[in-house]
């Protein structure tokens, strides 16, 4: 059985895990309407998707 040898230091540990976090989301203005969206993915205000709509919003 593997065994360490000597104590690993918290800043060893954490210099280790400095690439554990979490990424930033992406958001890329809508074309139709101009709301901040996910790439690849229907926008939530208009429903359009890669220029043509997609699902029916309710009118406002």
């Amino acid at each position: 059985m593997a065994v360490p040898k000597k104590k690993t230091s918290k800043s060893r540990r954490n210099m280790r895990r400095a690439h554990h976090h979490l990424k930033a989301s992406s958001y890329v203005e809508c074309s139709n309407c101009g709301e901040m969206k996910r790439p690849h993915h229907i926008c939530a205000a208009c429903g359009h998707y890669d220029g043509r709509e997609v699902v029916a919003t309710a009118a406002t």
